[in-house]
């Protein structure tokens, strides 16, 4: 009796691992967070920041492909709070995706258990608040997913891994930049430019001479691009966002909102610190923070002018992200080659056209995408979905093609099915760079111009070795387009990156759906899971 009672329980287990959507076969990194206000001063004036574990930024997420992440946060706030884990495609498993159109934050003075797995992917992202305008006091950090030990990667191993948290920050508190938005207006200048949370100089990277680092620059800010580079010093590319690249070598690098590269970096200059340097792109003013990068055997601190970089030049950054390639010849996730999946033989399915405005409603600034402006629910769109609430959203609310009529508020989403292979346009007709992130996926940026898109941009498409990343950048007055393959069901977030347009309905979802109602296509609800708005006092599931 008792021996038929352990292997019911052993039973019982192996289930609640299989429908949380883990894999027994992968190791299990088990973290446990919690959050908190506490005092910050990282441009010289003590604000309330928001930190994990008494830290700012957050500590560091390290897992390898596949890898199980049982992540606990304690909300010691005294107000609802989500993450988000920017680039982690939670294949099969928007549930966890911390989005408020996905998951019901946490209440103060609760806890919830996100359970994450790293599945096929490799590289650089980072996680961030992403609720109530949090992001703008902290609790963001950086997340490395390493490749598996028989896996070749197309680099030797480097001496060091830095992470490289960089981006604009206001000196104002996380609540009085959310009251400007709510009131109608949009944030005014930020205050200055941070690395890793601190300002001029406050952060040193130490290195050893002749030894050759990695460097994964994450673009953490607000409303800002940004350019990275050190002087004296080249930089080579490796990989974006779970892609290697080819290895190109630069001396400074564009990084848009919540884009990351991974640069490889030879200490082969003169034993002494030298500038590490981020400044701002496309602002009518300048600026530019540094950090310092100290060899180990250095006798003289920085010294000489810091090193300029590009300002307001679209042609350069253009140019350059235009540079950035696959490396078709090495391993991604698996020991495939990456350039054995040929994106550009696809045929896409249909074109959808998306394009930005910062129309005025009702004397209030807001942002849109096809003319609707995107207003949250009262309930998360993926939780009416599985329990059939009416009157929460609409599919087809989010057209596929601007119609450049008044702007509407609406809480938008796009229906799309199961594996279809798309093609998405991201017109900007404004004078400023906008930045996309699109959250369960990794897309391939197949083509990016200035003007109007038009079936004959086609023609100028690079459907051979374009890089797969999930943030792309669309330039003023200009186009970019992506090829996606849709083969992750969920309620997934498309988003502008710029957090005030955001913020402001500049957003939408994308609701992928299969009719096979499988556990092969997607995972069940998490038993769990928080349940708030229309949803609260349903019910999960037994397991």
């Amino acid at each position: 009796m008792r021996d038929s009672r352990v292997l019911c329980s052993l039973i019982a287990l192996l289930l609640s691992l299989a429908v949380h959507g883990v894999s027994g076969d992968s190791p299990y990194r088990f973290f446990t967070w919690k959050i908190t206000y506490g005092d910050i001063y990282p441009l010289g004036v003590k604000q309330q920041g928001i930190l994990i574990n008494g830290q700012f930024p957050g500590p560091q997420i390290d897992a390898v492909t596949n890898d199980n992440l049982i992540i606990s946060v304690y909300n010691y706030l005294r107000e609802p709070f989500l993450i988000s884990w920017n680039g982690l495609q939670q294949r099969r498993n928007s549930w966890q995706d911390g989005v408020y159109g996905t998951t019901c934050p946490i209440p103060p003075g609760k806890n919830f258990t996100y359970v994450l797995q790293a599945k096929d992917q490799i590289g650089s992202y980072f996680y961030f608040p992403s609720f109530l305008f949090h992001k703008a006091a902290g609790a963001f950090g950086g997340i490395r997913i390493w490749s598996r030990p028989r896996i070749p990667v197309p680099f030797p191993p480097p001496a060091g891994d830095f992470t490289v948290l960089a981006g604009d920050w206001y000196r104002s508190n996380h609540y009085v930049l959310r009251r400007l938005l709510d009131s109608g207006h949009n944030l005014p200048f930020p205050d200055g430019l941070l690395i890793n949370g601190r300002g001029w100089n406050g952060y040193t990277f130490t290195v050893e001479p002749g030894r050759t680092y990695r460097f994964r620059i994450s673009n953490v800010g607000l409303t800002t691009s940004i350019n990275f580079r050190i002087q004296g010093h080249s930089m080579k590319l490796v990989e974006v966002e779970g892609s290697h690249t080819l290895q190109n070598t630069y001396a400074a690098l564009d990084i848009h909102l919540g884009q990351t590269y991974s640069v490889l970096v030879t200490m082969d200059q003169a034993p002494q610190d030298y500038y590490i340097v981020v400044s701002s792109r496309f602002t009518p003013r300048v600026l530019t923070t540094t950090a310092v990068l100290h060899y180990s055997n250095s006798r003289r601190g920085v010294s000489g002018p810091i090193p300029g970089g590009p300002t307001t030049e679209i042609a350069w950054s253009l140019n350059q992200a235009r540079s950035i390639r696959w490396n078709l010849t090495a391993s991604g996730p698996r020991p495939n080659p990456q350039g054995s999946y040929h994106y550009g033989m696809i045929k896409i399915s249909r074109t959808i056209t998306l394009a930005n405005s910062a129309p005025y409603m009702n004397g209030k600034q807001r942002y849109a995408i096809n003319s609707v402006s995107f207003v949250p629910a009262d309930t998360p769109l993926k939780l009416a979905d599985y329990f059939k609430i009416p009157g929460v959203f609409t599919l087809g609310s989010m057209p596929t093609s601007p119609n450049w009529g008044n702007a509407y508020l609406q809480t938008s989403v796009m229906a799309a099915n199961f594996r279809e292979f798309v093609e998405i346009v991201f017109q900007n007709w404004e004078d400023t760079v906008q930045s996309y992130h699109i959250d369960g996926y990794s897309f391939f940026v197949v083509g990016m111009d200035g003007g109007q898109w038009t079936p004959a941009s086609r023609t100028r498409y690079n459907l051979r070795d374009t890089v797969a990343r999930s943030t792309t950048q669309v330039y003023p007055r200009s186009w970019t387009a992506i090829y996606m393959a849709l083969d992750n069901v969920g309620m997934w977030n498309i988003r502008s990156e710029n957090w005030a347009r955001q913020y402001l309905g500049q957003q939408f979802y994308l609701r992928v759906y299969s009719a096979a109602n499988s556990w092969r296509d997607e995972l069940p609800i998490p038993k769990n899971a928080l349940l708030c708005g229309r949803a609260r006092g349903r019910h999960t599931r037994p397991l």
